[in-house]
């Protein structure tokens, strides 16, 4: 008996997650299209995430693309929840893990951090398929491995170092989605809800005497860009944990 796909991803979390054996498709076109495979269905999902965004990325938008019925895609991908995680793990796959080093642990710790974010980044608001998932594939539990033992090395103890950790990939999920968020407004031309800073100065200058401190402080309060934010938001979180210096 074939094994079910619940059996299938078992596999791959203990082994990694693989292509799979191809499924033969069926019908007058079957032999002129490439088979269906686990690696070729996240890389058309990663391809509907780029052009289209997350919101776009269904089963059945999968399968309209790959040319064949969601059906097709069940004898590999449990769910939509199951894709999500394989698209993580591909994108966790590609982080590169220092060596943790107890004189450098907090620099580690920020640039693994940065290259999360910058995998995120590159798949409009994909970040949303990390929320509310407990990881099970081993890419991304190598990354979350990883970064906890640049926190143990760093002489944080193992309670601090597990919520550290929660508390940094929920912000970099958090910031990569508002990217992806205000990119896509942008993108639609909704200028009512995405300004310029100057267009944000003139607005808190704008304000009633009862803002004394937002009009005083405006220019710091707008200043660096986003970037510049995420630099500041993960080394304040890194910096305030007990660790070696």
């Amino acid at each position: 008996m074939s094994p079910t796909p619940e059996q299938r991803r078992a596999a791959r979390h203990q082994l990694g997650t693989g292509s799979g054996a191809p499924a033969a498709r069926r019908g007058p076109s079957g032999g002129r299209k490439k088979p269906i495979t686990v690696d070729a269905i996240i890389s058309t999902a990663f391809g509907i995430v780029e052009a289209e965004g997350y919101d776009a990325l269904t089963m059945r938008r999968v399968a309209a693309a790959l040319e064949t019925g969601p059906s097709s895609l069940y004898a590999h991908v449990v769910n939509k929840e199951d894709l999500d995680e394989l698209l993580i793990g591909r994108l966790c796959a590609g982080i590169d893990l220092p060596e943790p080093d107890p004189a450098a642990w907090r620099r580690q710790l920020a640039g693994v951090c940065t290259q999360l974010r910058d995998q995120y980044l590159r798949y409009p608001g994909i970040s949303r398929a990390a929320f509310a998932a407990a990881p099970s594939n081993l890419d991304t539990l190598r990354v979350a491995e990883g970064m906890l033992a640049i926190l143990l090395t760093g002489g944080i103890d193992p309670q601090t170092a597990a919520w550290a950790l929660d508390s940094l990939s929920l912000y970099v999920n958090a910031y990569s989605l508002e990217i992806s968020l205000v990119n896509s407004r942008i993108g639609r031309g909704d200028d009512g809800w995405v300004v310029s800073r100057d267009e944000l100065l003139r607005r808190f200058a704008a304000l009633p005497d009862t803002f004394p401190r937002t009009k005083r402080y405006a220019a710091e309060l707008t200043a660096g860009t986003v970037h510049d934010r995420f630099d500041f938001t993960i080394g304040l979180m890194i910096d305030g944990l007990p660790g070696s210096r």
